[in-house]
Parts: C-alpha cells; structure tokens; sequence
C-alpha cells in the first residue's frame, strides 16, 4: 500500500454510469476530506465536474484525469492514492495497463470484474509483482462475486461451530432477486464470447471450474446448466447466469485460505423456482432464455435503471451446507437494493474502505473479497451496505 499517498481512494470511471452512483455514496456516507480520502477520476475533468455537481458532492471534491489508453496518465493517478477503485469495463478491453500499473507500483485495485478468463491472464501476469510490491488486486468487488463468495464463507464459519469443521459440499441458491444485471456485465459477457471466438484454448480455461486456482484440479462440480429438483430443498432449480463467475471466485477463495473448505469441495449455484410443475416450467423458461443477460434490449455500458428501480429492488440467497455424514448447516444473505447497481456501488465502495483502513495486515497478491478480508468485511457491509448475512 502507497503510504504517502494523498489519496485513500480514487473511484476511477467516477462518470459512467456505475462509478457515478460509487462516487454519491460515498460523499452522501463520509462526506469529503473526511475518514476517508477520496477523489474522482475520469477522462474528461468537464465530465467529472458536472457529475460531482449533479450528484451533490461538495465543491472541492478532488478530480483527477486519467485515460484508459494512456499508461502515463494511469501511472500518475497510481502515485495519488492507497486503493483505486475501478468501474471502467469491461475490464479485458480497459483494465490491463491499470492492473499492471497498480501491481507495479504497490497501490491496491479493486473493480467489479466478472471476467474469469481475463482474471487469469492478471494472475499469471502479476501476481509474483504484487506479492513483492505489497499491491492488494481485488477482482469481483460487487454482486459478482461478493454474496456468494463472501456468503460461503460465512456459511463455512458456521460449519466450524455447529459441526465442528467445515462442510465438503455447499449449494448456493437464488431464492429471489428484483432488479436487473448492468449493462457492464452484460458488455462483459459479450467481450468474453469474442476473445474465446477468437481464441480457442480460452474455451477451456472457461469450462474449468478451477480456472482461478492455477495449477489445482479438485473433484468434479454439477454443471448446474439444466433445470432440476433440488431433493434437499423440494423445488425446482434454474441454471443461474452468475454462476460461471461466482463458482470460480469461491473455489479461488478456499485456495487463497489454504484449502480451508478442504481440497474435496464441491459447490454450484442455481436458480429456485418453485415446487410442482408450475416450478418445473419456470425452470425450463428460464434454461431456455440462458438466463436472460447478454441478448438485444438490455441495458448498454453505461445505462442502467432508475433510482426507483434501484431501491426497489433486492436479492436473497440461501446457502445450504451438508457434512459428510448428512448433517445441513443453512445460511443466507440478502441485499436491499437492486443487485446490479444499488447494491454493487456500495458493495465496492465498502470494500475499498475495508482494504485500506481495516485489512492493512492482508499481504500483497491477487484476491477474492471475501479471502482477503473475511469477517472484517461481512460486518462493514452489515453496518453500512445494506447486505444482511444470517444463519437459518
């Protein structure tokens, strides 16, 4: 971590869409100059100045100009700040300089990636510079990945109390969720299907459920891309279109904790739909519309719904746990904001906050949220963002 930095963080993207809604949290939560030093980066200081304005930030909000295409403008933004908090993506097009900077000079990054592919190619690029620099790179900082990822840990901490270990298979299932995905993941999505097309040895790397953990091969995990009755909870279950990012990121997770799940774990993550044949053909409609993200009419990069749509809407997620000897341990977390927007801006603002003034001990590498700050993070999130993690 830079410790003469000027800065605590700079929300990097602070005018498209996502980083706008970072940037009024934040001067609506700690105002500016205060706990935390915070400032807004983007291309064009015209932008950022109409966008502090319209979101009521104060008049001496600091703003800071940086180019994506512009290493030197991006390694002088580095120099300002402990942490820079990115929403510029998807991240494959707009993040490598910015990691590799950030890896170089020993400031942390976090964004909201949910590009399993591209992570790897971060990790085998700069992992060994940010272990020696002490840079913290944190992937998937907002609803991918961090209920589940997160969700599953707190589930396992429960485990190690009430059965006395942790649990060798999880199944994380949607149970409701209002609100839509952004335009950014969808983007991500389609940025993906067009580096595998034009790549094929990355169609591999993304159907290796451990493609986060180089190097492992652990047991093999239920695909979860079929309608099915889920005998543990007597409905029916979906495929579930974040699953592909959050399995990953999990299974990430238990490697950075030392295989704290146990190197037998299995997990996957689908849907809930009901019981009864009216559950079953929800079910199949949703397998059928492939969940619904990456088609025509969705939201585009930088859109997104409205401030009614964002507070309307919410998430819940049960995770089930069950011990070698049958035994089940139930957890859940739900957020009250929409999952895309409402509930990631303050997921990823938290988690910035978290890394640079309570997860100072956390080692420089290439993290998951939930490895790098644990309970530290589940308790920020629970005072401040809205999430609620519970033991059922």
């Amino acid at each position: 971590m830079n410790p003469t930095a000027e800065f605590d963080i700079i929300v990097y993207g602070a005018s498209g869409f996502t980083g706008r809604l970072v940037a009024e949290y934040l001067a609506a939560q700690y105002g500016v100059g205060g706990q935390v030093r915070w400032a807004m980066a983007g291309r064009s200081l015209e932008k950022l100045a109409a966008v502090r304005d319209e979101i009521g930030a104060p008049p001496e909000t600091p703003l800071v100009t940086a180019d994506a295409d512009d290493a030197e403008s991006l390694k002088a933004m580095v120099g300002r700040t402990k942490a820079v908090l990115t929403t510029v993506g998807p991240y494959q097009l707009y993040g490598n300089a910015l990691v590799a900077a950030c890896a170089e000079a020993g400031t942390d990054y976090l964004d909201l990636c949910g590009e399993p592919a591209w992570m790897r190619q971060m990790i085998d690029a700069h992992e060994a510079t940010a272990k020696k620099t002490g840079a913290r790179i944190v992937f998937s900082c907002g609803f991918d990945s961090i209920p589940f990822e997160l969700g599953v840990w707190f589930l396992q901490q429960e485990a190690g109390k009430t059965l006395g270990g942790p649990v060798p298979r999880v199944k994380g299932r949607v149970r409701g969720m209002k609100g839509g995905f952004s335009g950014g993941t969808a983007a991500s999505l389609k940025a993906t299907m067009a580096a595998a097309a034009r790549d094929p040895s990355l169609v591999a790397l993304l159907k290796n459920p451990f493609a986060l953990v180089p190097g492992f091969e652990g047991p093999a995990q239920p695909s979860g891309n079929k309608p099915m009755l889920d005998e543990d909870l007597g409905v029916w279950a979906a495929p579930f279109v974040m699953a592909a990012i959050n399995t990953r990121n999990v299974h990430r997770s238990n490697a950075l904790l030392g295989q704290a799940y146990g190197a037998d774990f299995v997990y996957d993550e689908m849907m809930l739909t009901g019981p009864g044949e009216q559950g079953e053909q929800i079910a199949q409609m949703i397998a059928a519309s492939g969940g619904g993200l990456g088609g025509e009419g969705g939201p585009m990069p930088g859109e997104g719904p409205s401030k009614e749509e964002r507070e309307t809407g919410f998430y819940d997620v049960l995770f089930l746990g069950i011990a070698a000897d049958g035994r089940q341990v139930r957890a859940s977390v739900k957020g009250d904001k929409d999952p895309g927007y409402g509930s990631t801006s303050k997921m990823i603002a938290e988690s910035a906050i978290c890394l640079v003034t309570e997860a100072t001990d956390v080692a420089g590498g290439i993290w998951t949220p939930g490895a790098a700050m644990q309970g530290k993070l589940v308790a920020r999130l629970a005072a401040n963002a809205g999430l609620t993690f519970a033991v059922e």
